[in-house]
């Protein structure tokens, strides 16, 4: 039989009892017996309780829950101190404070999982990770570092391209572990190698309906300005031309525009603002003998071109901002090489992270037979690894 745990009120009556037996001539021994416990018990007891009524025990035992809690309050202190400063968002991110804090403060384990908010069955779990992670994470770095300006929902897309099946949520979450972020600003840097009118009154509604057209302006390494001419369809978002000169006037805009209306047929419509080059009578008389319209937005409403104006943003953001373009013709490879690879490679978030325009493979001659009427037109995934 296990020997009964007393509680402090009835260790004091036990005391008592023994004190009213001795004092009717009773021997110690004999007195101890009667309460059922050794006498090396009852000087222990006499030892801690002697002397004390049942109040004052009551009172004892606040004072003790007291200094308990303001112990507890204090280690809670210590542990929080020492855990990490903010919130510990990531189970993993507990399970290493616990042990941390285990460690350095020799806390139990129940204890530092309560006050750090980590079940127990989750702090004793031990964490099995996929066997293609470190080939998924390799990727993403590979790809955050080739396209500086991509968040995790593009690089999910860029995977998506080349085989990984795998969710937004979980390149989200290697992407925060491995701590990649898209910088607020980049520092420009030299290239050392080159890799390979108003939008409610009139809204795209097919390819080759609206067309849109402005102008960027950059400088060279050696400070010089140069002009960049940008055609953009505003159905498929897809960048039809990028013009690059010193300087572009009108004969320039009718130019652009001849060589693509001879490539791909004349739009519906123009969209420009009221710059001097897209209002000249020689460019409003040229579009409306080809059979276009124009359609100039309202002075001082940028937001009414706004296809346009969004792509000349993504380009400054992804390339001009980060580039040092030591000659004319070093920026017309270079912007027209960033051209293609947004036209065909570059995911578009409206367009569901698919690029405007993906390259086709053509169906092989050689294997004999045309293909079927409905065969998709597959676009090459890049090779990974």
């Amino acid at each position: 039989m296990p020997q009964k745990k007393h509680k402090p009120e009835e260790i004091v009556l036990k005391l008592r009892q023994v004190d009213v037996l001795v004092s009717k001539g009773r021997t110690v021994s004999e007195a101890v017996r009667t309460i059922g416990v050794t006498q090396f018990t009852y000087y222990r007891w006499r030892k801690e309780f002697g002397g004390l009524k049942t109040n004052q025990v009551k009172r004892l035992k606040e004072n003790e829950r007291l200094r308990k809690a303001v112990s507890d309050l204090t280690l809670e202190k210590l542990i929080l101190k020492e855990a990490a400063f903010g919130k510990l968002l990531s189970p993993a991110r507990r399970r290493a404070c616990v042990d941390h804090v285990r460690q350095k403060l020799g806390v139990s384990e129940r204890f530092a999982c309560r006050v750090l908010g980590q079940h127990r069955s989750t702090q004793r779990k031990t964490p099995r990770g996929r066997a293609d992670d470190d080939a998924l994470t390799a990727d993403i770095i590979a790809l955050a570092s080739r396209f500086g300006r991509y968040g995790y929902r593009r690089i999910t897309a860029l995977l998506r391209e080349a085989g990984w099946a795998v969710n937004v949520k979980r390149v989200e979450r290697i992407w925060r572990r491995e701590g990649l972020k898209v910088p607020e600003k980049q520092p420009k840097k030299g290239r050392l190698w080159l890799g390979d009118g108003s939008c409610i009154r009139l809204r795209p509604e097919r390819p080759n309906h609206v067309w849109s057209y402005d102008f960027v302006e950059s400088r060279t390494h050696d400070g010089r300005k140069f002009r960049m001419l940008n055609v953009v369809d505003e159905f498929t978002r897809e960048c039809l031309a990028i013009r690059i000169d010193r300087k572009l006037n009108s004969t320039a805009v009718i130019d652009v525009l001849t060589a693509l209306f001879i490539l791909r047929g004349v739009p519906s419509h123009v969209r420009s603002d009221n710059g001097p080059e897209f209002i000249a009578k020689a460019v409003r008389d040229w579009i409306d003998a080809v059979g276009a319209k124009t359609a100039f937005i309202e002075p001082g409403s940028p937001w009414e071109n706004g296809y346009c104006e969004s792509f000349n943003s993504k380009l400054r953001d992804e390339l001009l901002d980060g580039e040092i373009f030591y000659s004319l013709a070093e920026a017309r490879v270079v912007i027209e090489a960033w051209r293609v690879h947004y036209n065909t490679a570059r995911p578009h978030s409206s367009l569901g992270y698919r690029p405007p325009a993906p390259e086709a493979v053509q169906w092989p001659s050689n294997e004999g037979g045309s293909p079927p009427p409905n065969a998709p037109r597959v676009a090459p995934k890049p090779v990974m690894h």
